[in-house]
């Protein structure tokens, strides 16, 4: 595949203003820009931009891969209240949130969901397959996972991640998927221990940090894998932070970890994070990213606005969410949910004038309590921040 077929991608740069100077950050790369570098309108000078252009940093890059997104179960053995999943908050108060309804991946619809993916890839003009595993808790349905894995090889599988809330990952699980092709685990924190364990509490109740620290340790010892640390940020958490940051620091091989702040979002049903994109709370971002720098955790560099491979294109273009009985979603937000169902495995996407209305993407649904540009200007504040230390101590 060529760039050609990415021409209906808008263009995706940023321009941010750092403590001495501007960033230009775009799809290939990142520059520092001063002020004579900008007209009296703050945008970029022609030829400037024609230097920028040069050196490729708004060359969109294309396409590798084909990235499929599995539900291998809709079941979940956690109650977030927060949980996008959930049909309603739990009716007596408790950690049982009613959920999308139930579904487990089969062999038969493997299947068809890998003769699907066989199609689309050939329309694409990609050979390559990426899949994350998703649930649900995906290793609610280990064979599930082994079994989409195993045969996804002879599909052009290159690499597989998943999302998994890490109590049910043992090590002989975890070697037998890392052996298929699981190459990073994506896992979520809610907080400091005590705060952690409210929130991200087991449907049977008790809380989940100490097994989570003790399985990725487990795995650690056994595999290669590599962990992505999710830690959410709301009203409930956040004072507790620095000290969750001190704890994973501890805990983990930090050399294997990357790890990254994200405020919990108003998508669960009956759920609002009363915590807004301030100036104080950019100063926190800060101070995490920080200490898990020195802590030698990975921070990710700021990256330019980008569509999701997913979402963003329609019928499936590069990429799919299928749930775990074969229909298909437009993101990995709305699968499970009825009415907004865009397709089937067997059957194919339906016609665009049926899923119109239907196709959501993650930005779509993904809302917060605070209006967008406030949300636009704290991303701003913090990036810029991040790269203006990443620049002084050298690590840009």
């Amino acid at each position: 595949m060529n760039s050609s077929q990415l021409a209906d991608v808008a263009p995706r740069e940023r321009l941010i203003k750092g403590e001495k100077n501007w960033w230009f950050i775009g799809p290939r790369g990142i520059a520092r820009l001063q002020d004579e570098h900008l007209d009296a309108e703050g945008a970029v000078l022609p030829r400037v931009e024609r230097s920028l252009r040069d050196q490729g940093l708004f060359e969109v890059p294309a396409y590798d891969s084909y990235a499929l997104t599995v539900l291998t179960s809709t079941d979940c053995n956690l109650g977030c209240g927060y949980c996008f999943q959930n049909t309603e908050q739990d009716p007596s108060g408790g950690n049982r949130p009613p959920r999308i309804a139930h579904a487990r991946l089969t062999p038969e619809t493997t299947t068809s969901l890998l003769e699907f993916t066989d199609a689309r890839m050939a329309e694409a003009g990609l050979d390559k397959l990426t899949i994350l595993l998703f649930g649900g808790e995906p290793m609610l349905n280990p064979k599930g996972c082994r079994d989409l894995l195993s045969r996804a090889a002879d599909h052009g599988l290159v690499s597989a991640s998943m999302v998994s809330n890490g109590t049910l990952l043992t090590p002989l699980l975890a070697k037998e998927l890392a052996d298929l092709g699981l190459s990073s685990v994506q896992i979520t924190f809610d907080g400091d221990r005590e705060v952690h364990d409210h929130i991200r509490i087991k449907r049977s109740g008790g809380g989940t940090f100490d097994t989570i620290i003790a399985n990725m340790a487990k795995v650690s010892a056994v595999t290669s894998i590599r962990w992505s640390l999710r830690v959410n940020v709301s009203h409930h958490n956040h004072t507790g932070l620095d000290k969750l940051v001190e704890q994973l620091g501890e805990a983990m091989d930090t050399s294997r970890c990357n790890i990254y702040f994200a405020r919990v979002g108003d998508v669960g049903v009956g759920y609002e994070n009363e915590l807004l994109h301030t100036g104080l709370l950019a100063d926190s971002f800060l101070r995490w990213q920080r200490r898990a720098l020195e802590l030698g955790f990975t921070v990710a560099r700021p990256r330019a606005q980008a569509p999701c491979q997913t979402c963003s294109f329609r019928e499936g273009r590069f990429g799919a969410v299928v749930n775990a009985d074969g229909v298909l979603a437009s993101c990995w937000e709305t699968a499970g949910k009825p009415g907004l169902e865009v397709g089937t495995t067997a059957t194919g996407y339906l016609p665009s004038a049926e899923t119109e209305g239907r196709w959501q993407s993650c930005e779509d649904f993904y809302r917060f309590s605070d209006e967008d540009r406030g949300l636009a200007s704290f991303q701003n504040t913090v990036d810029a921040a991040l790269l203006d230390h990443l620049s002084a101590v050298g690590r840009l």
